[in-house]
């Protein structure tokens, strides 16, 4: 324990927790019911505080922060409408597993429950989509709140914590005492590591497998476990697939990568899961859009659950053996005394798979947005950052840019969130600012927090963005044409008015002192994303295709992995 000779403010206490804590840049948006903080931020100066536009940014930001760096990413709000606009950010990174604590500003502790000005009883609304929270009632608890709430946001499966602090709280002077660590939580278990008799259960199966599969996710990027993945593949000799929240964690180069699984996943990986013998799965939770029915996902498989989160294990799909564990000490555990086998038969149907239906779609003279992100991924080396909006370019990004390590593509998985792009990677960016950071967004889901334009001018983050502009809400559109008879349910984002496509994105971007440039042709393509990769600072592409380009492949809601449509 430490502590303070002097009292301190309840405010003051809480950006010392920060500080001690390790926390070197905080998004936040102040209010009345935050200021006492944001007073106390700016007498120090070992914490960087960025200005969102819009406290959703702010929260994405956050977020975008912990996902390319795994550390906590930490955002801050008032009171009401500024704590409400938090809640969309929250949930997205609860739904992805990524460690942020969110601390808001409440009004006084004896008007709670009054109707107070810009007062929402923000704990109780956030409950279903945090992984804690807790109302601070005494500024004596703070360094002890912020200690646990660190400690919860990244122990065992990462999530959200949320922290209220009411305003006399912050006012409140008090001799702090800060803990050298957070305390024992109560009831909070976290440390699941996998038996020596469940090792030995996984390497029996897979003696008597012929056609295994590893199908892993975001748990292997959470665990730290890539290295310890990449050796069980090879010391096994088993074909892997990934989730969306996985790309990365397995590089797409290697002879045994199958890319990604799910609705508009590659056939391959559909394929060699589906029709495998043993699914090993490790930090994946066989969410709906990878599974479709679950009675028709592997139904044949003998199945391997290795999850951190107990009440995973059999919620969505019944496991032959369940373990809970952290990913990176399971596979260690495997990774001693490897059991490597040809499998021959198998690798050689799964290579005709890869060889008969790759990733593919009918080149023409159009800009096509899946040649502008091929293009995109050659001129960068397949090293850069890339974080997609929600939609079709979302799903093109994933599969046609080539990844080869963790945190490098930065997505929306588990809640879709439309305007999740921009904000995210403006905090991918500060915090790894000598990487290339790229959103990726189309123009319907750029357009839901445009205004982060401002924050990475003024901030002067570097991010770059690409618009694949074509004047729909491109993946709901696309199920337009597919299954309703392509009749447009307010799908159309243009005015249809004018020539000139609505609105004007690099007119736009100039008014907030970013430069830009649009591409009509095809044959400007790569000059004008040199153009993007060579101008410092922020920069904005906007790229004109037809809306007529589908995401293939697909596999209909709800349908099963032979459903799949590849024209």
């Amino acid at each position: 324990m430490k502590s303070e000779n002097m009292a301190q403010k309840g405010a003051e206490i809480t950006i010392q927790c920060l500080i001690n804590e390790g926390i070197d840049h905080l998004f936040a948006y102040p209010g009345g019911a935050s200021m006492e903080l944001h007073q106390a931020l700016s007498k120090q100066d070992q914490i960087r505080v960025v200005l969102p536009r819009h406290e959703q940014g702010g929260g994405f930001s956050a977020a975008g922060f912990a996902r390319a760096t795994g550390k906590v990413g930490v955002c801050m709000a008032t009171s009401g409408p500024g704590a409400t606009n938090l809640v969309t950010a929250i949930a997205d990174a609860q739904l992805d597993s990524i460690p942020m604590v969110a601390i808001t500003g409440q009004v006084p502790r004896q008007l709670i429950g009054k109707s107070a000005f810009q007062e929402t009883d923000i704990v109780g609304m956030t409950l279903p989509i945090v992984k804690h929270s807790y109302l601070v009632l005494k500024a004596s608890d703070i360094p002890a709140i912020m200690a646990e709430a660190f400690h919860i946001a990244t122990s065992g499966r990462p999530g959200v914590v949320l922290v209220d602090i009411p305003k006399n709280i912050q006012q409140e002077r008090v001799v702090a005492v800060y803990p050298d660590k957070a305390e024992p939580v109560p009831g909070y278990k976290y440390k699941y590591k996998v038996t020596a008799d469940q090792v030995k259960a996984v390497k029996e199966a897979l003696v008597n497998s012929t056609q295994p599969c590893l199908y892993v996710g975001g748990g292997i990027i959470s665990s730290e476990a890539s290295e310890e993945l990449l050796k069980f593949a090879e010391g096994y000799n088993i074909p892997v697939v990934t989730t969306l929240m996985g790309v990365g964690c397995f590089p797409e180069k290697h002879k045994l990568s199958l890319k990604w699984l799910g609705m508009h996943g590659s056939y391959y990986g559909n394929y060699a899961a589906n029709e495998s013998d043993l699914l090993i799965c490790i930090g994946a939770r066989f969410d709906d859009r990878v599974t479709g029915e679950v009675s028709t996902f592997a139904p044949l498989s003998k199945i391997i659950h290795v999850d951190i989160d107990p009440s995973e294990i059999n919620k969505n799909k019944q496991a032959d053996i369940g373990i809970t564990s952290d990913a990176k000490y399971f596979l260690e555990q495997m990774n001693e005394d490897p059991i490597y086998q040809e499998f021959a038969a198998w690798h050689k149907t799964v290579a005709g798979w890869k060889k008969d239906y790759p990733l593919y779609y009918e080149e023409n003279d159009d800009v096509q947005p899946q040649h502008v992100i091929e293009k995109l991924c050659e001129l960068t080396n397949g090293e850069a950052i890339i974080v997609p909006g929600v939609g079709q370019h979302q799903m093109w990004s994933g599969l046609f840019y080539t990844f080869s390590y963790p945190r490098q593509f930065l997505t929306s998985a588990g809640l879709g969130t439309m305007g999740f792009g921009l904000p995210t990677a403006i905090g991918a960016k500060i915090a790894c600012p000598e990487k290339v950071v790229i959103n990726i967004d189309g123009d319907g889901s750029f357009q839901m927090n445009i205004q982060e334009l401002g924050c990475a001018f003024v901030e002067n983050v570097a991010v770059k963005m690409v618009i694949l502009n074509n004047q729909h809400l491109g993946m709901v559109a696309q199920w337009e044409d597919r299954f309703y008879d392509r009749n447009r349910g307010n799908t159309v984002l243009g005015d249809g008015k004018t020539d000139r496509p609505y609105p004007d994105f690099v007119t736009i971007a100039k008014g907030y002192g970013i430069p830009g440039r649009e591409v009509y042709k095809k044959e400007e393509i790569e000059d004008a994303i040199r153009e993007m990769l060579e101008t410092p600072g922020p920069f904005i592409l906007d790229v004109h295709t037809k809306y007529e380009e589908h995401v293939l492949p697909m596999i209909p809601s709800g349908g099963s992995y032979k459903d799949i449509i590849l024209k």
